[in-house]
């Protein structure tokens, strides 16, 4: 077993009883080493596949019995806290390992399937923070995300696809706010997926009776400056997430849209009326992790070259606010304005015109829609 992780061939390995918690520590030093983002443990009709998502590409790397997925999944869930008898709905959980004395958070992720329970599994090093100044490709939307945190009080709100970089960039923000203004931050997340020592962080538990509608009741009496609320999923935590940031405290929070004005829009939806959003709302940024043209490749990275590409990648911002903002407002609510802002495909196109950005990029990220 000590060679699979170098063997290209399909090949099928049978575990042992005491060799599945050897096995599942393998399998995460081994997207560590890879530095990977995700593994994938996906049951087949006839055997268990082990993927890693490494950049954009998923790369197999692991074939097991299939009866042996059952128990390495249970494996995981059992140190995650989850309910192992438990398959018939999905279910999260998260907990922290240490490999070669590094801290890396695993935030697992359940789902039924047709032929057994399917695990993703969200690796999140403890202690790699995002430097500030690498947080943009184009610094000057670095100084911009700053200067949104020095107001007292609104909402500002994180959109993008799931892995485009939203909980890097909240983390990074509140890391540089907590030491830059000196304000008593506390966020309200599910799962919490990094410990900072400087922050209070609160941990949904919907068992427990805390849920983002009750835990931010509670957050609102702790006297905070600042409140970071993991995602704004539902009409009731918008409800209250709007009415924090009207009571003087500043809300940062995700949501999941194609864009920055999307936003805008579901807030509506939610049940959030047209004054509360226009008297709330400090800014909306929409967010996509692109690939970075190599330096060393000509074209398409080798896999060897993949596995130490994370620096590869880098983040670019739409940002709404100020006029931009508001024009915005005034035609969600069907009135007339004149709205010019830079846009996810304005950025992703100068970043290729610079030569930074990779061309397969904006095929990528930019649908027919957007034309």
């Amino acid at each position: 077993m000590s060679n699979y992780l170098h063997i290209p061939r399909k090949v099928v390995f049978y575990i042992s009883k005491s060799s599945i918690e050897q096995l599942a520590d393998r399998i995460v030093l081994d997207a560590v080493r890879n530095q990977a983002s995700d593994i994938h443990i996906i049951p087949r009709q006839l055997d268990t596949l082990i993927q890693l998502r490494m950049n954009n590409n998923i790369v197999p790397r692991l074939y097991l019995p299939k009866d042996e997925c059952d128990r390495l999944i249970s494996h995981f869930k059992f140190r995650a806290n989850m309910d192992i008898g438990e398959k018939r709905r999905p279910q999260s959980g998260a907990f922290v390992s240490y490999v070669n004395n590094r801290a890396i958070s695993l935030r697992l992720s359940t789902l039924p399937s047709y032929n057994s329970e399917s695990l993703v599994i969200r690796l999140l090093p403890q202690q790699e923070q995002i430097p500030i100044y690498q947080l943009s490709l184009f610094p000057n939307i670095t100084r911009k995300l700053l200067a949104l945190l020095k107001h007292a009080h609104g909402l500002i709100i994180f959109t993008g696809p799931t892995g485009s970089g939203k909980t890097s960039t909240l983390y990074s923000l509140i890391n540089e706010t907590s030491h830059l203004f000196h304000r008593n931050i506390i966020t309200l997340e599910d799962p919490i997926e990094k410990n900072y020592d400087g922050v209070l962080q609160v941990q949904v538990n919907e068992k427990a009776g805390i849920t983002y509608a009750t835990g931010l009741k509670a957050i609102l009496r702790h006297d905070p400056d600042i409140i970071m609320v993991g995602e704004i999923r539902d009409a009731e935590t918008a409800q209250i997430a709007v009415r924090a940031a009207l009571t003087g405290h500043l809300v940062l929070s995700t949501m999941h849209t194609r864009d920055a004005q999307g936003a805008i829009y579901r807030l509506h939806e939610f049940g959030v009326n047209w004054l509360e959003v226009e008297q709330t709302i400090v800014a909306v940024t929409a967010q996509r992790l692109v690939e970075l043209t190599c330096p060393f490749c000509q074209k398409d990275c080798t896999p060897f070259c993949h596995s130490y590409g994370r620096w590869k990648r880098a983040s670019v911002f739409e940002i709404l606010t100020g006029k931009n903002l508001n024009g915005i407002l005034r035609e969600a609510k069907g009135e007339q304005a004149s709205v010019k802002y830079q846009t996810l495909k304005d950025v992703i196109r100068k970043g290729i015109a610079l030569g930074y950005i990779k061309e397969s990029e904006y095929e990528r990220w930019v649908s027919d829609n957007d034309e």
